[in-house]
């Protein structure tokens, strides 16, 4: 279901920056919980919206299919 190259390669960028992205695919619904290490600045990602886009064209599915945690979200207890 997800495009595991295309994933590394967003996930690589966001490394860049000093993100981390963790993906988990369960039935139909993407998870995707991103995290701020070290320096990175926890409130200087892309609007949710945004990112869900970027999320759906390098993951190969829907933006609607996404949960999508970002740095100071409570976490889901699934990952």
């Amino acid at each position: 279901m997800i495009d595991t190259e295309r994933a590394a390669a967003l996930r690589s960028a966001l490394a860049a920056d000093g993100y981390g992205m963790d993906i988990r695919a369960a039935a139909d619904r993407v998870r995707v919980v991103i995290t701020a290490a070290g320096q990175a600045c926890a409130g200087c990602l892309v609007p949710k919206d945004m990112m869900r886009g970027m999320l759906a064209a390098a993951l190969g599915v829907a933006p609607g299919a996404i949960d999508l945690t970002y740095p100071g979200d409570a976490r889901p207890d699934s990952l």
